[in-house]
């Protein structure tokens, strides 16, 4: 069914059940009506769900279609490890709660249909799900155990709390302990498991690499390419010919660094700077990958349904293969490599005065670490200095006109969290050997300058166009989020302007400045953080909160993300003058599904990412365990508190294991009080601990006070 006899055939079953007349019908009634044969059914089945799915249709337990009712709703569920869950309705404020006994068939991350029931004052509204529209699992990893004549797989997804039954002879010989990936071949019912078959055994739960590897097939994410794609990469030449340079301005006598982390190997910027007359002039020059990755090529679509590369703590999985990513279309020193150039004219406020994008070839001088840039323009380190004397004076201007980029974003509004990173490092089996913060300096700040401004530049440049195009847009929090945050910060004697919820960047970025070097600051900005919304991709310009910036896009990493990539290919057609009607209603029409499809895999991503990081804390406590620890309360609840370390892990302290007394919760104060000794346990307080255990398949630490440690 092609998609204009798809609509077709939606409109008219829309207007059948809008007339006065029409009354709830059955599939089989509804094709006696429409006077369709037995064999066309599915097709009328096909329109009337994909309408449910979206909201337009009703359909009631009994199986009739009607126009939507107001009880009848239509949301994604999020599963609980204790049974209960609740569904989230696009544009309705608040969760419904679906207890135990109420979640159907309902697996985590479906789409469904609800009945909600009558809302009562002061409580969460309740429902219960009517059906599953959509399944989001059609494979899960787990734990597979064995039964005589069966075996089930316990997910390791904590909020799927169904296991999987296996029948005999669709468990591909595993045995009890071993990780697998398992294929849902029966989705069961509320008082019946789901049934599977095992289509892969990743090893034993305990063998170096498994951890990793089940994140990895339980996110989805790619690890081989198809055989088209890498034969296409496999012809991609290993370096640049003298006819690819038509066209082109020559920068190669343009004193040309890249400044990366010691084990990069995609690097995709370089950058050259000069003092002038009326201030500096920037030249940002970023891998001209459009040029190997064409569109609708095999390369392409792989790039695309990849979205992004995926940082792991023991492996990277790139958007591209390594032949491109680390090959041609790396800034490697030394040899000549195409470029697409942002080169900027800039007065001594940071003010840009003009620039002009274009097409070049680079030749990198250098290939300059963090470490190394940071030893030079804050260290003075001597012995640094010398080995790079030629770049010195290059690389103290770059930090001068850093710092008043930065000073000027600050000005206007600009929040920067500074958290810092987690950094793992790993022995050759994948065990954690050391944690730690990795914190920026001012040789990645002077990166991150440059990338923001080449940023904001091309992005504002192209809107003023009114060219198709992607934007990394931030909107405003949600009003009621800062209104807690608000009430929050109270406790501690900070407070924010707002005006009906809605508040100015600069207001979080003050906020952010008075809690510097406090006690409460990791505290204060993880929470500010969380009550922001996350950035995305659109084909619509509307602004970044967060950078408070009108303009905002992402030009600069286009190995590693497919928005970059596809807005190269946007600018090298129109500075060619090839952006022509036609072409111009093409990427109209596809940006919007581009933009959507980028941030869903920059999403899972991240959350693949977090998990890794999660699973190797919780190892290399498991090491620890009686080892008591200096820590910092990072959250209070009724149940207990967390405890956040110098090395960034946190852990748990259990109400039920602070002795000798009855805890309550104070919300308003953020605290844990004894009912009978009085002492309080509350946010920002340090605290010595001792690690009590940990367990791997929530990836969650315990920790226990030190008593008499604690401070």
């Amino acid at each position: 069914m092609t998609e204009e006899q798809m609509k077709q055939r939606k409109d008219k079953l829309l207007a059948l059940v809008e007339e006065p007349s029409y009354v709830p019908m059955k599939l089989k009634e509804l094709a006696v009506l429409l006077d369709l044969p037995r064999e066309r059914r599915e097709e009328l089945k096909e329109v009337l769900d994909a309408l449910v799915a979206e909201g337009r249709l009703g359909l009631s337990r009994r199986g009739k279609y009607g126009r939507p009712q107001a009880w009848v709703l239509a949301g994604i569920f999020t599963g609980n490890a204790k049974g209960f869950g609740f569904v989230t309705v696009e544009g309705r404020e608040g969760d419904f709660y679906i207890p135990a006994d109420k979640t159907g068939e309902a697996m985590h991350g479906d789409r469904v249909q609800i009945a909600a029931g009558a809302a009562q004052p002061g409580k969460r509204a309740e429902a219960e799900v009517v059906r599953v529209l959509e399944h989001a699992n059609e494979t899960l990893v787990g734990y597979f155990q064995k039964n005589k004549s069966f075996g089930f797989v316990v997910p390791d997804n904590q909020k799927i709390n169904r296991d999987i039954f296996i029948p005999q002879g669709q468990d591909m010989g595993a045995v009890n302990g071993h990780k697998v990936v398992v294929r849902i071949t029966d989705y069961g019912s509320g008082r019946r498991n789901p049934e599977g078959t095992v289509t892969e055994i990743l090893g034993h739960v305990n063998d170096p690499g498994v951890d990793i590897l089940s994140i990895v097939r339980a996110y989805g994410l790619p690890e081989e390419y198809p055989e088209e794609v890498m034969a296409q990469a496999g012809r991609m030449p290993e370096t640049v010919d003298r006819e690819e340079l038509a066209g082109r301005r020559d920068l190669r006598d343009w004193q040309t660094v890249t400044i990366d982390g010691e084990d990069a190997k995609d690097l995709d910027d370089a950058v050259t700077i000069t003092r002038e007359d009326f201030g500096y002039r920037l030249g940002v020059h970023i891998a001209d990958v459009t040029h190997y990755v064409r569109e609708g090529s095999p390369l392409d679509k792989e790039a695309l349904k990849r979205g992004t590369s995926v940082y792991l703590v023991d492996r990277v999985i790139p958007m591209l293969p390594h032949r491109l990513s680390n090959g041609i279309c790396s800034l490697n020193a030394g040899v000549d490599r195409l470029a697409l150039s942002c080169i900027m004219d800039l007065d001594s406020q940071g003010r840009v005065l003009g620039h002009e994008i274009a097409e070049t070839v680079i030749r990198v001088d250098q290939r300059m670490t963090y470490t190394a840039v940071n030893a030079i323009v804050t260290d003075r380190d001597p012995q640094v200095m010398e080995e790079y004397g030629e770049f010195v004076e290059m690389f103290d201007l770059m930090k001068e006109l850093a710092d008043i980029l930065r000073e000027k974003r600050k000005s206007r509004g600009s929040i920067d969290f500074d958290f810092p990173e987690t950094k793992i490092l790993l022995d050759d089996r994948g065990k954690p050997v050391e944690i730690k913060p990795y914190d920026r300096n001012a040789a990645t700040r002077i990166i991150e300058d440059f990338m923001l401004i080449a940023n904001e530049t091309v992005a504002e440049d192209y809107f003023w166009q009114a060219l198709p195009f992607v934007y990394r847009t931030h909107d405003n929090p949600d009003p009621e989020k800062m209104k807690r945050l608000g009430v929050f910060i109270n406790n501690f004697g900070y407070t924010i302007r707002t005006h009906d919820g809605q508040v100015h960047p600069k207001e979080l970025q003050k906020l952010l400045g008075k809690i510097e070097g406090t006690e409460e600051e990791a505290l204060i900005s993880r929470l500010t953080l969380r009550s922001m919304r996350q950035a995305k991709y659109m084909p619509v310009c509307s602004g970044h909160f967060g950078l408070a910036a009108r303009y905002y896009t992402h030009f600069t990493s286009p190995i590693r993300r497919y928005p970059d990539l596809q807005i190269h290919r946007i600018i090298k057609e129109n500075l060619k003058g090839g952006l022509t009607e036609q072409r111009t209603a093409h990427y109209q029409q596809i940006l919007a599904g581009v933009t959507i499809q980028c941030s869903q895999t920059e999403r899972r991503a991240e959350e693949a990412e977090r998990e890794t990081v999660k699973l190797k804390k919780c190892e290399y406590m498991a090491e620890r365990t009686g080892e008591v620890f200096e820590g910092v309360i990072s959250g209070v609840t009724s149940w207990g508190f967390y405890v956040e370390l110098p090395n960034t892990i946190e852990g748990l302290v259990h109400v039920q294991d602070l002795h000798g007394d009855y805890y309550v919760f104070d919300e308003a104060g953020m605290q844990l009080r004894g009912e009978t000794g009085g002492k309080v346990y509350k946010l920002g307080q340090k605290i010595a601990v001792e690690v009590a255990g940990t367990d791997r398949l929530t990836r969650t630490v315990d920790f226990i006070p030190a008593e008499g440690r604690d401070g």
